[in-house]
């Protein structure tokens, strides 16, 4: 009888435990896609890349996760969201092999924006950045020059943060160019070649933190 009696005073704190937990989840919090730290986000893409080439999208996941709620401060239901829909539109881009094919990523794209668009500091035209993103990760497939493609990088900033000019443009081309640098090795990555893309990708990040800094400060 006393083990009885335990178990239903379990029951009603576990309820007020899960409860409690879900309404934390869906507080709102002000995400702020500007708030960005340079040199941490690179440190999360980093491992994003890693995992993306090795397949693993569970872990792909949770640094996604990690980047929405601690470098951009959207809620956790909201992180979780950006995060769900930017794993499926990676592994579905992942196999294709046209830009037909590729379409199949569209749509989840467009979820992905949607979410993170409450984070920009202007309204956000989603299917464009869905469209302009997709075309970027084409590009790379077909020998595009990452100063190229860099510029299609850049266009999606442009649409995110609303800012343009050399150091959004330079932000495209240094992340296109760690991309470029990766391809090139493709297969025998050493950790010396990882760090190397995480120095890029924070000199790139540097260059957008300058553009949208610039903005907040002047409007």
């Amino acid at each position: 009888m006393p083990s009885q009696s335990r178990r239903k005073l379990r029951l009603p704190v576990l309820l007020v435990l899960l409860a409690a937990l879900g309404a934390l989840a869906a507080v709102p919090r002000q995400a702020d896609l500007t708030r960005f730290d340079p040199d941490k986000t690179a440190r999360i893409e980093t491992q994003m890349w890693r995992h993306y080439y090795d397949k693993r999208f569970v872990p792909l996941f949770a640094d996604l996760y990690l980047l929405a709620r601690d470098e951009q401060g959207f809620s956790p239901l909201d992180s979780a969201r950006i995060a769900i829909a930017a794993a499926r539109a990676a592994r579905a881009f992942q196999p294709t092999t046209s830009r037909a094919e590729a379409q199949v990523a569209a749509p989840l794209l467009v979820d992905y924006f949607s979410v993170l668009a409450r984070g920009a500091p202007e309204p956000v035209d989603v299917v464009a950045a869905a469209r302009t993103e997709l075309d970027w990760w084409q590009a790379r497939r077909e020998s595009v020059p990452p100063e190229t493609y860099g510029l299609t990088i850049a266009r999606v900033a442009t649409l995110l943060y609303s800012v343009e000019g050399i150091e959004v443009e330079s932000f495209g081309v240094f992340r296109a160019q760690a991309m470029a640098y990766r391809d090139a090795r493709e297969g025998r990555m050493t950790e010396a070649d990882w760090s190397a893309i995480e120095t890029q990708l924070a000199s790139a990040y540097r260059h957008l933190k300058q553009a949208v800094s610039r903005r907040t400060k002047f409007g």
